[in-house]
């Protein structure tokens, strides 16, 4: 009895904490996941891929706005497991953001219940594993997030609607890839591109009616490649970006790079028969290319052979590709998840509080290949960064500030291994420079927050160049290219408490050093420290910190009333915000 009273006070903090995330008044969506390999062929050659209840892609996500999403994901594979939910702002629950600096992974053979709230949010996004390089073998899957009835959406319904993951694959599994990596090589040149999960012959099939509209919600779940997406004989009016409407400017084609999500309207108004949705590689020396089918409803006429050219490579392929990304506006009118215009909020007109500038580099330490942000290369301790944090002894675990908001002029010259924290201030309003001195385009992503893309520019950036960017009507989200010797500037507020990732999208990047992550967490010490860290599981360990152990199918949350914020970059560095 003496053992089983702290016990029960602590699970009745527990569920105390966990109601705060959620509003019981919103609908629960309930998921059951069974997480394991399978033997098939995106690309003609049998390998082991991840599926997810039997499925590749995995199962859709469909909710609407403030659904309270409950996914029970049981692990079958041979490795630990993270499921990160890539746009999900998970407000004040980084605890579910599913990523190796804020989560203790699925052991194999056991399940973990994520639970979250898409609170204030609409959209295009997916999930996708985190761990072990397993992205590479799949498991990942469509979320659309629809408007609350009484919002209206600023174009009329469309007859169906379809999700299009689309990205570069590789035939070697993820374990022979991480060999590659872990042995200092590149993982190279893919060996082609899929469409949900498919190519040639098997590639999906779309039958439209004639004179009716459809919404195409194209997402880039690729590994290394920006691909441009385009429909023989079509056009595209494109409607949403990443959880924000835009103006609906139309396209003959689109760059959507690594990680992003664009929303399309495509009207069968030609001649009925089939067409070809073409998927290529961009910027790259040998171009690969896939197509899917739209059919028109009763034709049995083949598609052209023909098939639509996709805009020059380098360099005017890349200049087309910047006035592309000028042309993306903001819908200042339209009601997102909210009923207030997307407009209201005058982001131009806050004072930034403080500049950071990302430099990424790539080097060969220990005969190794390492990426890294301002000369750090981030790397993942044995204890989860925000886990360390939150029992007070993180000095154990990671240092704070090794790098500077303005990284030093040799800052390419040799590479850091280490976890990349920063500390920043709750509820400042920052600038973000990605500055890309390297050959190949970059693509970045930061968890638990969208922010405002105003700018991208060839060459290096300077204070001067704020006089370029756009202060009205850029759109608000959460991923953005840099382009090979350029720029890009990104402006958010600092306003959502927990630890938060910034990352390359770039697989191998990202598995080499080039992410970090953001969190908020209290500064005191919980009381219950010894409950949440059991003896280490791993043989590994030799230090008293705390680990991952999963004796329970639910990790605790985070407390709510979090007031610092950080970010860990993972080329790799995190911002500590406080």
């Amino acid at each position: 009895m003496t053992m089983a009273k702290p016990y029960l006070l602590f699970a009745l903090a527990l569920i105390s904490s966990l109601c705060a995330l959620v509003q019981s008044g919103d609908p629960y969506l309930f998921f059951t996941w069974n997480v394991k390999y399978a033997t098939l062929s995106p690309l003609g050659v049998p390998q082991q891929v991840i599926t997810i209840n039997d499925q590749f892609p995995g199962p859709w996500i469909n909710c609407t706005s403030n659904n309270n999403i409950v996914v029970n994901v049981f692990n079958n594979l041979d490795e630990p497991l993270l499921f990160t939910w890539n746009g999900i702002q998970q407000r004040k629950n980084s605890w579910q953001d599913g990523t190796p600096g804020t989560n203790c992974p699925i052991q194999p053979g056991t399940n973990y219940t994520y639970q979250f709230q898409v609170k204030d949010q609409i959209g295009s996004y997916y999930y996708f594993p985190t761990t072990a390089l397993h992205r590479a073998a799949g498991g990942y899957g469509p979320i659309n997030v629809h408007s609350r009835n009484l919002i209206p959406i600023p174009f009329d319904s469309p007859a169906s609607e379809f999700n299009v993951l689309v990205g570069d694959w590789y035939t070697k599994g993820h374990v022979t890839l991480k060999k590659f990596l872990d042995s200092g090589r590149s993982l190279g040149r893919p060996d082609g591109v899929i469409i949900n999960g498919k190519s040639g012959n098997e590639a999906p099939t779309w039958t439209l009616t004639p004179g009716k509209t459809y919404r195409y919600r194209i997402c880039n779940v690729g590994m290394k490649n920006s691909v441009n997406v385009r429909i023989q004989g079509h056009t595209m009016k494109l409607v949403e970006i990443e959880g924000s409407h835009t103006v609906q400017n139309v396209y003959d084609s689109l760059d959507v790079h690594l990680g992003q999500c664009y929303s399309v309207l495509v009207t069968a108004d030609q001649t009925p028969k089939d067409y070809a949705f073409v998927v290529s590689t961009r910027f790259t020396k040998t171009v690969l290319t896939t197509t899917a089918t739209i059919r028109y409803e009763g034709s049995n006429i083949p598609a052209s052979t023909e098939l639509p050219g996709a805009p020059g490579n380098a360099p005017e392929g890349i200049a087309w590709s910047i006035n592309q990304f000028r042309s993306l506006r903001w819908n200042l009118t339209a009601s997102a998840a909210r009923p207030n215009p997307q407009g209201s909020y005058h982001y131009g007109k806050i004072n930034i509080t403080r500049t950071i500038k990302i430099v990424n580099s790539a080097s060969r330490g220990e005969d190794k290949l390492r990426y890294a942000v301002n000369g750090v290369s981030h790397t993942d301790p044995e204890t989860p960064l925000k886990l360390a944090e939150y029992f007070g002894i993180p000095e154990k675990v990671f240092k704070y500030d090794i790098i500077q908001d303005e990284p030093s002029a040799d800052v390419e010259d040799k590479i850091t291994i280490a976890p990349n924290v920063v500390n920043g201030t709750f509820r400042n309003f920052i600038e973000i420079i990605f500055e890309n001195h390297e050959k190949s385009i970059q693509s970045w992503h930061l968890s638990g927050y969208s922010f405002f893309a105003v700018a991208i520019e060839p060459g290096r950036w300077s204070p001067a160049k704020r006089a370029n960017y756009n202060l009205v009507d850029a759109v608000s989200r959460h991923t953005i290219q840099v382009y090979p010797n350029s720029w890009a500037a990104i402006m958010t507020t600092l306003d959502n408490c927990g630890m938060w990732n910034l990352r390359s999208n770039s697989l191998e990047r990202n598995y080499l050093g080039s992410s970090s992550t953001s969190a908020c967490s209290l500064l005191n010490t919980p009381s219950a420290t010894n409950t949440y860290c059991p003896k280490a599981n791993s043989s590994a360990a030799s230090s008293r910190t705390c680990r991952c152990q999963h004796h329970h199918h639910h990790h605790p949350p985070m407390p709510d009333s979090f007031i610092q914020l950080q970010f860990h970059l993972r080329v790799d560095f995190i911002i500590n915000i406080s």
